[in-house]
């Protein structure tokens, strides 16, 4: 795309000079050479009133008379030659010129006075318009060029940007991260790329809870029935009965491996872990985990209330970023630990904030932070290292956004309650297990 705005714009500004810069340069060349030859006609009607004063007292054409002319105010060097009615020609200036461009006047006494000027000089004035003129439109053409490489870099980085995010889409991110390019027809396809995405997150969110639904409503059953067929096995007599329940059994456990094999196929063709995941189980869960720690080391933990807050993101690896996060402040921090979340300044995004009130994370490591070997401590600093990578599968980021004290955000795709599967698809009985009754 790029070399196809470059040729574009090459081609227009080529078709540009063609059209404009070539008659300005022929229009330029031919309007010095009319001045130089009305200059010429000047200094020639000039010479020759001169000349016609002096003829008028009797007195003879000398140099004197006419080497004032020859210098003053001319444009080019001048040779001038008057022949009177009597007397001998008089000549001054340079030489008289091969190629000479002459301007002619007869006064009334009869004398002829010519003016002229070298043609080479006069074609050398005309050459450097029309070089003057072709340097400008080499000139436009550079910056027409650089413009045109700027333009390209501006429109082509949004589109590789937003295929990058689609490839995203693709690969399992259920909601790529998008940025504004400025650009009004890339921000509408990227916009329109989003609510595709969250609508295929809704479905793949719905999709799994059914599935997991389905197998756990499936295996309860089955439990049971396995279970029966087992005191059937033991408790016959006969050995076909025995023969019999031992491959009922089998059966009941093949198909259990079978609902098994679905789920965890359906589970990798769908793309990713990532489902939806309510920010207050999450935050309830690993309060109760970390709250006794905490007590016990003379510190508060804080958990602000996270209300309805949905986010797409894989529960175990969620749990993990946290717990890395609560886990840090405790090591090396110092008083109150909070754990906030709120919108974030991007659209559909949800911050979740972890800070506290200790010396925060030393100026020389804060920038590698999040490299693995870099600690503040004596860990080996992969904590912070798989965090960041955990939340980069699901979609989102962690990032340092305050060093002193130190307060870490993580960032996550929102899930719009509109989307939220307990909404599309509510819990209830997805599968109904059971003897099919017979209408009488």
């Amino acid at each position: 795309m790029q070399r196809r705005l470059l040729q574009a714009t090459i081609a227009a500004v080529l078709v540009a000079v063609v059209l404009i810069g070539v008659p300005v340069g022929i229009f330029s060349a031919l309007t010095v050479r009319g001045g130089i030859e009305d200059n010429l006609e000047v200094r020639t009607l000039a010479v020759a009133r001169a000349v016609e004063r002096r003829a008028a007292i009797n007195e003879p054409i000398t140099e004197d008379l006419l080497s004032p002319w020859v210098g003053e105010g001319s444009q080019l060097p001048l040779s001038i030659r008057v022949t009177p009615a009597r007397g001998e020609v008089v000549e001054v200036g340079d030489e008289w010129p091969d190629r000479a461009v002459v301007a002619r006047m007869e006064t009334a006494s009869g004398a002829n006075v010519q003016v002229a000027i070298s043609g080479d000089a006069m074609a050398f004035r005309m050459a450097q318009v029309v070089i003057f003129v072709g340097l400008a439109a080499l000139i436009a053409t550079a910056a027409a060029v650089a413009v045109a490489r700027f333009q390209a870099r501006r429109v082509a980085a949004p589109l590789i940007y937003l295929a990058a995010s689609a490839e995203q889409l693709g690969s399992g991110q259920v909601r790529p991260r998008t940025e504004d390019s400025g650009i009004e027809e890339i921000d509408l396809v990227a916009a329109e790329l989003s609510r595709t995405s969250d609508r295929l997150a809704a479905r793949l969110a719905a999709e799994r809870q059914f599935s997991a639904d389905a197998s756990h409503q499936l295996r309860t059953p089955l439990t049971a029935l396995s279970m029966r067929l087992e005191e059937i096995q033991l408790m016959a007599a006969e050995e076909e009965v025995q023969e019999e329940a031992r491959i009922a059994l089998e059966q009941v456990e093949r198909l259990v491996g079978v609902v098994d094999d679905l789920l965890k196929t359906s589970r990798k063709s769908a793309g990713g872990t990532t489902e939806v995941v309510h920010l207050k189980e999450v935050f309830s869960q690993q309060e109760s985990e970390w709250g006794p720690t905490y007590a016990k080391a003379g510190r508060t933990l804080v958990f602000d209330s996270a209300g309805s807050t949905s986010v797409l993101a894989t529960p175990g690896a969620l749990a993990q970023v946290l717990a890395t996060l609560l886990e840090n402040s405790l090591k090396y921090g110092d008083g109150t630990t909070r754990v906030v979340c709120r919108p974030a300044s991007t659209r559909q995004s949800v911050v979740i904030e972890v800070s506290d009130e200790g010396a925060g994370v030393p100026a020389d490591i804060a920038p590698r932070i999040f490299e693995r070997s870099v600690s503040g401590g004596k860990s080996t600093g992969l904590g912070l290292a798989l965090a960041r990578d955990l939340t980069a599968a699901d979609g989102g980021k962690l990032e340092l956004v305050k060093a002193v004290p130190a307060v870490f955000q993580v960032f996550l795709s929102a899930v719009p309650t509109a989307l939220d599967p307990d909404h599309v698809l509510p819990p209830g009985s997805l599968v109904a297990v059971g003897r099919r009754r017979r209408r009488p």
